[in-house]
């Protein structure tokens, strides 16, 4: 599949492709010749302030998996033309991998992980859009949970 998910110094990969660092945060003290991303989308990253809520900065306890999820979802309905374009570029046969900060060690909780899933929900989408008689979409298709 063209579309992966890494930590952003997780040694490059054959059939890597375009490396997307999606962080809202730059890895600190990293030199510019050191970087191992072709491209910086710090809009398909969390918020600060989602962030620091998820990892209980914000002087209350941290939020838990779901409630993460479902406030990154709502943050990335604002983003859909971002998503749209790297699910088009990937349905085109572009290889992608979505980077995120190398202390996140647990892919199946990080934000790269729901932005994958988000792109093959809209890859999905448009499989069955383009199936459809007529060409006509169907009613919700798409939509971000």
């Amino acid at each position: 599949m063209p579309l992966r998910t890494r930590r952003w110094n997780d040694p490059q990969q054959p059939g890597d492709g375009l490396r997307l660092l999606i962080s809202r945060y730059r890895p600190r003290a990293l030199p510019k010749r050191k970087e191992t991303w072709d491209e910086w989308r710090k809009e398909l990253g969390p918020t600060p302030e989602l962030l620091a809520a998820f990892h209980g900065k914000r002087g209350g306890p941290p939020l838990s998996w779901p409630e993460y999820r479902k406030r990154y979802f709502a943050e990335m309905r604002e983003r859909t033309s971002a998503i749209d374009e790297l699910a088009r570029r990937v349905a085109a046969g572009e290889a992608l991998t979505l980077l995120c900060s190398s202390a996140c060690t647990d892919p199946a909780h990080c934000h790269r992980t729901l932005l994958k899933g988000l792109i093959e929900a809209r890859l999905a989408a448009g499989k069955r859009s383009s199936s459809d008689r007529g060409g006509t979409r169907r009613r919700g298709s798409g939509a971000l949970p």
